[in-house]
């Protein structure tokens, strides 16, 4: 991953012109390197080609819409891609999210907010990207081991296939295990110092980890919610 983000190159994938050349105009004023695609094939042939360092994808497009581009870019493609989409429902956010969107921003967007969502994300790949801090040590929660000196987490033995984004939720709730974690604090610590209000990120990826971790996911024992304040890892036997 290239961490030079004044070069950072982007691909903004939407069938309206105008966005397409005001999107790529604010990029390029703040010095990324822009490819442009009208359409989800394009954008996936263009993204397998170029290989951008992140994508910027409408979900309202002919052809293949956005869902279904995200679902095949997610098939290889490991680095950020940032929904823009008109649409500013709930539903539609958890559903990016769940097929693997990095973040979801609704039209009209600032550039520099743009710009700055964009390096968010980058960064926290980058950081996931890297060893590990010095830990080493484990985290028991029940049949749940995570090693946090080799980012793996195995149930009952087995190796759990871990999202990025969903070990680093994990693993910040374990190294402050049995502490409340309020939405903001773990927003701020898992994507970036520019988010706080973005609570349906955070429904959607403890509901994710409740699935492959809990017996029990509608019943959780150990990823707790504390109404209208946040989240509490429970360890233990």
């Amino acid at each position: 991953m290239n961490t030079n983000y004044e070069r950072l190159s982007v691909l903004v994938v939407d069938d309206d012109p105008k966005i397409r050349r005001l999107v790529a105009t604010h990029l390029g004023r703040v010095g990324f390197e822009v490819q442009l695609a009208s359409t989800g094939e394009e954008a996936i042939h263009k993204a397998s080609l170029h290989q951008p360092q992140a994508v910027v994808l409408d979900i309202a497009m002919p052809g293949i819409d956005g869902f279904e581009t995200l679902t095949r870019l997610r098939e290889w493609y490991t680095d950020p891609v940032i929904i823009l989409s008109a649409t500013d429902q709930e539903s539609e956010k958890v559903r990016a999210l769940d097929l693997g969107a990095d973040d979801y921003v609704t039209k009209p967007i600032g550039s520099e907010e743009l710009a700055a969502r964009i390096r968010a994300a980058i960064r926290r790949v980058d950081r996931l990207s890297k060893p590990e801090e010095s830990y080493d040590s484990i985290v028991e929660i029940g049949s749940v081991k995570i090693d946090l000196g080799a980012r793996l987490v195995y149930r009952d033995g087995d190796e759990v296939r871990l999202t990025r984004t969903e070990y680093d939720l994990l693993r910040t709730l374990a190294i402050n295990a049995g502490k409340v974690l309020t939405h903001r604090q773990l927003l701020q610590a898992v994507w970036g110092p520019e988010y706080g209000e973005e609570t349906e990120y955070l429904r959607t990826f403890v509901k994710q980890l409740r699935r492959k971790l809990e017996d029990d996911p509608s019943r959780p024992k150990r990823i707790l919610t504390e109404p209208g304040v946040g989240y509490r890892l429970i360890v233990g036997p």
